[in-house]
This record gives structure tokens, sequence and C-alpha cells, in this order.
């Protein structure tokens, strides 16, 4: 057996990044906006789609799907209590020793929907990473605004 110590330049780090956002569509429609935004209907910020699956049941999992069986796990569904809040913990898409809770929170408001977003992370986290969560976060509660506004706007 041997054991190997870790360099001083590696050490446990964690982040929180949290976002709110007002979405002018009703809280039904959100939520399922957002579970398409995390599955087939995922886009990278470059428009590319992002073939993401999602169980959206407790145990359920969200996964990066390559085909042939081959894939990167994400997370696992934690908490699901449609239409106000869905839980995730998993590794997310860090390849290595790392814990990540996501959590998206809505509320209706008026006649629209308040979603609260929420990433907490621990671990061995890579600057790239960690530097670049904000920006992706952001380009997927703005993903899922638009697909929520656009199925309300044909609803009206």
């Amino acid at each position: 057996m041997t054991a190997t110590m870790m360099p001083e330049t590696e050490s446990v780090t964690s982040f929180k990044i949290t976002k709110e956002q007002t979405i002018n569509a009703p809280i039904e429609v959100v939520f399922q906006a957002m579970l398409e935004e995390l599955g087939p209907e995922s886009q990278m910020m470059d428009g590319k789609p992002m073939p993401l699956k999602l169980e959206a049941w407790p145990g359920g999992r969200w996964y990066r799907d390559l085909g042939n069986n081959a894939g990167h796990l994400w997370g696992h569904v934690q908490v699901i209590k449609p239409p106000t809040l869905l839980e995730i913990i998993g590794p997310m898409p860090m390849s290595y020793p790392a814990v990540n809770h996501i959590q998206y929170r809505l509320a209706a408001q008026g006649s629209g929907t308040v979603l609260k977003f929420t990433h907490q992370a621990m671990g061995l986290i890579d600057s790239q990473h960690r530097d670049g969560m904000p920006k992706g976060w952001a380009h997927k509660l703005n993903r899922i605004r638009t697909l929520a506004e656009g199925k309300a706007a044909k609803k009206r």
C-alpha cells in the first residue's frame, strides 16, 4: 500500500453562488421549463445542444448522455416537490474529489414566478470551474426564463 500526501497547492476549497430572477410566467410553466433546461432543451453557452438527461424523481440521475452507454454522472435528485423545489447533489461537471448541491426554489408572485438558485460546493475545486460557474449558471437561468416566457406567451 502506498500513501501520497497532497501537495500544499491542492487544498479543499468551497464556494456558494446565489442568484434570483423574476420570470414572467406561472410557476407550473417555470418548473416545467427548468426540467427541460436541465434535460432535453439544455444548451451550452455557444448555443450548441448539451445532451443532458434528468430523471425527475427522488434518487433520479442527472447526467450527460454521450450515447453508447458513455457519459458523465452530474448528480442525483435529492428533493423534488413540483412546482416549488428541486435539489440535486453530486459531482456536477467536476471529475475530481468534490461535492456539489444545487437548489432551485420557485415561488409564485402575482402572475409571475421568482426563481431563487443556490449552488454550494466543496472539494479540490479547479479554479477554472470555480471562476466559470457564475457565468454558466447565469446562462442556464436565462435559458429557463426564455423557455418559460415563450411557453407562457403561447398560452395567452
